[in-house]
């Protein structure tokens, strides 16, 4: 009987502490856009074909190919190939080098916008992003270059072409 109770006891114990543990520090965002930030944005990108979809956080997107590969999470390793931009202008104020295999992420570590939208795609699929400045860069500039000066002002609509090259 007391052979019975211990392997009771024990058994449950041994799978227990043989659970392999979640080193993952990110966990989906809950934020979404304004209501005046998708107002705006969807004003932005009317006249584009095809017309972009809306995401239920606010980002507009445009798959040009989905993929086959596997799907991010916001836990994954993302190999991507992107160029950003600015709606405003055009201006381009990142990109990965031409040529380039892509630039390795942690899809958490990245902006929300990012984050939301980029699960839709598979490895080896391309997207174009349409972000609000809440799921972008919010209400502050990003500095950079020498001497510093700002390449993304405050309350920035913003573009990304992206290609997912891997998902790990």
């Amino acid at each position: 009987m007391k052979k019975i109770l211990f392997l009771m006891i024990a058994f449950p114990l041994l799978f227990i502490s043989c659970k392999k543990e979640d080193t993952c520090p990110y966990s989906e965002s809950a934020a979404t856009a304004t209501a005046a930030e998708r107002t705006s944005l969807a004003a932005q990108v009317s006249t584009i074909t095809p017309t972009p979809i809306e995401h239920s956080s606010g980002v507009f997107y445009t798959i040009s190919s989905p993929g086959t590969g596997a799907s991010p999470s916001v836990c994954s390793n993302v190999t991507a190939r992107y160029t950003g931009s600015l709606m405003s202008n055009g201006s381009v104020f990142d990109a990965t080098p031409a040529g380039s295999p892509g630039i390795n992420f942690t899809l958490g570590q990245l902006i929300v916008g990012w984050q939301k939208v980029l699960p839709l795609l598979k490895a080896g699929g391309r997207i174009t992003l349409y972000i609000p400045p809440s799921l972008g860069y919010g209400n502050r500039d990003v500095t950079g270059g020498q001497p510093p000066s700002v390449i993304i002002p405050a309350n920035s609509y913003l573009k990304f072409e992206i290609e997912l090259v891997n998902v790990q």
